[in-house]
């Protein structure tokens, strides 16, 4: 989910490095923590689950 992605890149996440197979690894500096980001989000409750990993609001 291209959104999804913006979304964490606007609020100062980076990504970090490729996962296993289409996995991302990302570094969120809100939360000073690493979270995992699937390369094909279909579910908004994925999504969200995501956005609050590293430490924003829903969005979706």
């Amino acid at each position: 989910m291209a959104a999804l992605k913006k979304r964490l890149a606007d609020a100062g996440c980076s990504f970090e490095r490729q996962g296993k197979g289409d996995h991302e690894i990302w570094y969120s500096p809100i939360t000073d923590r690493r979270f995992v980001v699937d390369g094909f989000i279909k579910s908004r409750h994925t999504a969200n689950a995501v956005l609050k990993q590293a430490g924003l609001p829903k969005a979706f």
